[in-house]
C-alpha cells in the first residue's frame, strides 16, 4: 500500500525555522518525482519545492527561494523541506506528493498521482 506521512508542521514565530518530513511506505522514492505543496485557506495549492522524476534536479518556487532547501535520505525512503525565515505568508497545510513519472510541465505542477494528509504550519507572533 502506498502511504506518504508528512510530520513537523507547527506554531513557529517570524523569523524562525521548520524542517518537514515525508516518509514514503509502500514503494521506493529513488525513482519517483517528489513535490512539496502548501495551501492556504482560500487560495489554490501552490508547488513549493520538487525533486524532478528525470534527473533528480531540485525547483523552487519563488516565494521560497533562497530560504528553503529540500533533501532526501533514501536510506529512509524520506524527503525533507527545510524553511528559514517564515513569514506569515507562509502559514499552509504542507503535503508531499510522489509519481513514479516524469510530471508533465514541471514537478512544481500539483499534478501528482500519490499525496500525503498535510502538515499544518502557522507562522505567527
Amino acid at each position: 500500500q502506498v502511504q506518504l506521512v508528512e510530520s513537523g508542521g507547527g506554531l513557529v514565530q517570524p523569523g524562525g525555522s521548520l524542517r518537514l518530513s515525508c516518509v514514503a511506505s509502500g514503494f521506493n522514492l529513488d525513482y519517483y518525482a517528489i513535490g512539496w505543496f502548501r495551501q492556504a485557506p482560500g487560495k489554490e495549492r501552490e508547488g513549493v519545492s520538487c525533486f524532478s522524476g528525470s534527473d533528480g534536479s531540485t525547483y523552487y518556487a519563488d516565494s521560497v527561494k533562497g530560504r528553503s532547501t529540500v533533501s532526501r535520505d533514501n536510506a529512509r525512503n524520506t524527503v525533507y523541506l527545510q524553511i528559514d525565515s517564515l513569514k506569515p505568508e507562509d502559514t499552509a497545510v504542507y503535503y508531499c506528493a510522489a509519481d513514479r513519472y516524469v510530471i508533465v510541465g514541471g514537478c512544481l505542477r500539483p499534478l501528482y498521482e500519490y499525496w500525503g494528509q498535510g502538515t499544518q504550519v502557522t507562522v505567527s507572533s
